[in-house]
């Protein structure tokens, strides 16, 4: 298709926009930034928690960022945020600050597209398929998603979750085919995206018929590529492990310390985590009983902590890595898979939600989380013979960034995507 094609304006409307964020608040960006390089008339409207990172990746954009005020009503919700457990949190205090937000976008927004003649509003957050949509009845067809949700802990581990907390949720997913009665966003967009058929299946009663499917997450070739000295080259017979994520607990990294000391012990290797949150102290107290906490980068048998970096700077950090994995029990999307497969990294992941979207046996390793004990086992399992099976973790690196620059490029998203701007904007004119 045209790279450069003039005929449709697009608002992007989103709660965050941040790499620093991690997880969906990224996708806001890709979306962005593609369609500003290839000039496409293009605003974007966030929470202004944001400002300071989005004016220094758009330094020249200040005409087409518009920020929402951060209110002590904002402020107060997320303080009480820090008391609950992450996923009640996000179901609760956290949507209340999200509407908040949305209910100030609705007045900018429709000065926006009275400014500035906009044809399609693209909401690509929250991903969640159950969260109703106070973007709506703007004069201008919307494109909600990619969502993707629908999602659980394995049946192995829901004890995780609280019985409370458990019950807290099932209520409000109950109560969701009400909220998008209430809060019509999602009945009345022009066109829903979902990632997978999971999602679909999620989708409250009575939305929007126009249901398409269109991968969440997507890779920039242009920065995760792969690196200069390929894997078969590098001197160190250690094995480099690397895990990015969130500090949390549905992440299981206590999981992988106790895996990763086993099969440390039967064969040479070593583990970087990257990335913060509530459970790093825990973690690297965990690592120090365990005798396996260091501070050398590569070191045999040793787990190095690195805190938080930058996308440019993680993509630096895993070129020098051997294998990526990514445990965690409650993954919708996963970016890191796909960011480590365009770099040649094979992958050991959960074989549940989003991994399991992007793996298969040619370029990584899926292990099942049957129960704690046994995914232990086969975490450590997996681990060993990436580290002992050079010809196995080469082939598969060949063949995940096969995969990712034919699946997952995002400029072949945006490109899908625009397609469905142009359809939506077109019906709208009755072309």
């Amino acid at each position: 298709m045209d790279r450069e094609p003039l005929d449709v304006k697009v608002l992007i409307v989103a709660e965050n926009a941040s790499f620093k964020f991690g997880g969906e608040a990224a996708l806001p960006i890709h979306y962005y930034r593609i369609l500003r390089q290839r000039q496409v008339p293009t605003w974007l409207v966030v929470h202004e928690r944001t400002r300071e990172e989005l004016e220094a990746l758009f330094p020249d954009d200040k005409s087409r960022i518009f920020y929402i005020a951060d209110t002590a009503g904002h402020r107060l919700l997320w303080r009480m945020s820090k008391f609950l457990p992450r996923q009640l949190a996000s179901f609760t205090v956290e949507f209340v600050m999200r509407m908040m937000t949305q209910i100030s976008q609705r007045r900018l927004v429709r000065e926006l597209i009275r400014d500035n003649d906009v044809s399609v509003i693209h909401q690509p957050i929250p991903v969640s398929p159950k969260e109703p949509s106070m973007i709506y009845g703007m004069g201008v067809p919307v494109i909600i998603g990619p969502m993707n949700g629908g999602m659980d802990y394995p049946p192995a581990f829901k004890k995780m979750q609280g019985r409370l907390e458990r019950f807290a949720l099932g209520a409000l997913r109950n109560l969701s085919n009400l909220m998008n009665i209430l809060i019509p966003g999602k009945r009345k967009a022009a066109l829903l995206l979902v990632a997978n058929e999971r999602t679909r299946a999620a989708l409250p009663h009575g939305v929007c018929e126009r249901v398409v499917t269109v991968v969440e997450n997507g890779v920039d070739l242009s920065l995760w590529h792969t690196p200069q000295i390929s894997a078969g080259d590098r001197a160190s017979p250690v094995v480099s492990f690397v895990f990015v994520g969130r500090l949390v607990d549905w992440k299981a990294v206590d999981l992988l310390l106790i895996a990763f000391k086993q099969a440390g012990a039967r064969a040479p290797m070593s583990l970087t985590i990257i990335g913060d949150g509530s459970e790093r102290s825990n973690l690297e107290g965990m690592a120090h009983t365990l005798g396996i906490l260091g501070s050398e980068s590569g070191a045999k048998g040793k787990v190095r902590f690195r805190g938080w970096m930058s996308q440019a700077q993680c993509a630096v950090e895993l070129r020098s890595c051997d294998a990526l994995v990514l445990p965690s029990l409650m993954e919708c999307g996963g970016a890191v898979v796909l960011e480590a497969m365009a770099m040649e990294i094979p992958v050991v992941a959960t074989d549940w939600g989003g991994p399991a979207d992007y793996l298969d046996a040619s370029c990584g390793i899926l292990v099942e989380p049957t129960s704690r004990e046994e995914f232990i086992c086969n975490l450590e399992a997996a681990l060993y013979r990436i580290a002992t099976d050079e010809k196995a973790r080469l082939a598969m690196g060949r063949a995940g960034r096969s995969k990712v620059v034919r699946e997952f490029d995002w400029n072949s998203k945006v490109d899908a995507v625009f397609t469905l701007y142009r359809d939506v904007a077109a019906r709208r004119n009755g072309a």
